[in-house]
């Protein structure tokens, strides 16, 4: 009976020790909230070999997600027609353009010369 206690204390640990490993993995792969100017805000990863886009905000996905089904280079304009973002007015048009900025910034989107985005290869 001592030898299996003994046993399963081991267990407990190595069960500890690989949760807090798989904690600490997620973690890093995750947006991190941070601090600007006293507000929270979202980090964005940048994209990385073995980086899948599931580490960026819901909002974000649903951006790609639209650039990709395009056929080709899209405008803002049409990135929010494709989720169905009112874009007939600027105020709501230019936060997604901020958002696409950002994806681009960090290398998930790509800006031809004539500033429409696509997808990276």
């Amino acid at each position: 009976m001592r030898a299996e206690r003994d046993e399963l204390a081991v267990a407990e640990k190595v069960l500890e020790r690989m949760s807090e490993q798989l904690a600490e993995e997620r973690a890093s792969a995750a947006p991190a909230p941070g601090q600007v100017g006293g507000r929270a805000v979202m980090l964005l990863a940048h994209r990385k070999p073995g980086v899948e886009d599931t580490v960026l905000p819901p909002d974000y996905q649903r951006i790609l997600a639209a650039v990709r089904q395009a056929a080709g280079p899209v405008m803002a304009r049409q990135v929010g027609e494709i989720p169905g973002v009112d874009t007939s007015a600027k105020s709501e048009l230019e936060p997604l353009r901020g958002k696409l900025l950002r994806l681009t910034d960090r290398g998930w989107l790509w800006q031809t010369a004539q500033r429409p985005v696509t997808t990276r290869l």
